[in-house]
């Protein structure tokens, strides 16, 4: 791995980009300001939220849907996308709480809604999203790992990897410059397509697999 302290974002002519993070939700409004490309509501999950996930887990063995969210009828939307599931309502409401604040804060009439269970890595490398902004907010396990942007060497991500693993290949100084998101966070992830963000998007991953575990994760995206 590099000696050197920092890694210089390996961009042309590009700022460096930084995360912001605070325990409010209007912390998300950040995700407007040019230097941002990571914004991060901090929160904690209601011992209700709490219940109905713990119930679904113990329960569920798959779960994988996707849907448009129209923004007049999330909560209907919602629980139709759900009915097959023990999901409740405490974490219908929240859900629907997120999705109105994602339309809201882009002006968008639906949303391009998925979530999944899952108990293996679903994207077990560093990469980025071709997408303008991506939602992410995990309800049970580990949250997304994400790197900041002046510890990566960008030109090492992908087919630039060489087929060396990410601790390997000089993606990032080291262990000690990955970021976790916690369980409940609801993050903001620039992505490639975001203008003015071709060459900044935020660099992240799934978390490592544990034993056992299983995860709830749930994802916004722009409808084009």
């Amino acid at each position: 791995m590099p000696s050197q302290a920092v890694l210089k974002d390996q961009t042309t002519n590009s700022l460096i980009r930084r995360s912001s993070c605070f325990d409010e939700p209007s912390i998300l409004t950040d995700i407007y300001d040019e230097s941002v490309n990571l914004a991060i509501w901090q929160r904690d999950l209601s011992n209700e939220i709490k219940a109905d996930v713990t119930r679904f887990i113990n329960t569920a063995s798959h779960l994988d849907r996707s849907a448009f969210i129209r923004m007049q009828h999330i909560e209907d939307d919602l629980r139709d996308e759900l009915k097959y599931t023990t999901l409740g309502n405490a974490f219908i409401s929240n859900a629907s709480e997120v999705i109105d604040m994602f339309c809201t804060l882009f002006d968008l009439d639906q949303v391009g809604f998925r979530i999944r269970l899952l108990d293996s890595p679903m994207c077990p490398r560093f990469h980025i999203d071709r997408v303008p902004c991506r939602l992410v907010t995990t309800f049970c396990g580990q949250g997304t790992q994400w790197l900041s942007s002046n510890h990566i060497d960008r030109s090492k991500l992908g087919h630039g990897s060489k087929g060396l693993d990410d601790s390997e290949s000089g993606l990032y100084i080291s262990d000690a410059n990955i970021k976790n998101m916690t369980t409940g966070d609801v993050a903001l992830l620039k992505g490639s397509a975001w203008i003015g963000n071709e060459e900044t998007a935020v660099v992240h991953r799934s978390p490592p697999y544990r034993e056992g575990e299983k995860r709830l994760l749930l994802t916004l995206d722009f409808l084009s």
